[in-house]
């Protein structure tokens, strides 16, 4: 029986990371990068938000954007030095700093989300 190679979970973390961004990170970067400081729209109150991130599912929702976004990155990031740079030799130290990266980035948002109100 041929082994087989775990480069699809690599690849779909990526995907998967890549639709979240898409979707999520160009709203917020819109909000609360432009719109809110700006004036254009009325930011919302300290206390709405901390309502908000109070419930579970807004806090999981967050991490699974937070996760996915980051692992995105892992992967282009990886790919980026592999092609770009040249540097196939030292593929598993660049595959473990990579994904390394993002799995604190990952255990350190779930952390902060936790430590929320």
């Amino acid at each position: 029986m041929a082994k087989r190679s775990v480069e699809p979970l690599p690849w779909l973390l990526f995907s998967a990371g890549g639709v979240m961004a898409a979707l999520f990170l160009p709203a917020l970067v819109l909000f609360f990068g432009l719109a809110f400081p700006l004036g254009w729209l009325s930011p919302p109150e300290y206390d709405d938000l901390r309502a908000l991130l109070a419930g579970p599912l807004s806090r999981v929702v967050l991490l699974v954007v937070f996760t996915l976004s980051l692992f995105h990155w892992a992967h282009r990031f990886r790919y980026t030095l592999y092609d770009g740079l040249r540097i196939q030799h030292l593929t598993g130290l660049i595959a473990t700093l990579c994904y390394g990266g993002a799995v604190i980035g990952t255990v350190a948002a779930a952390y902060l989300l936790w430590l929320s109100p």
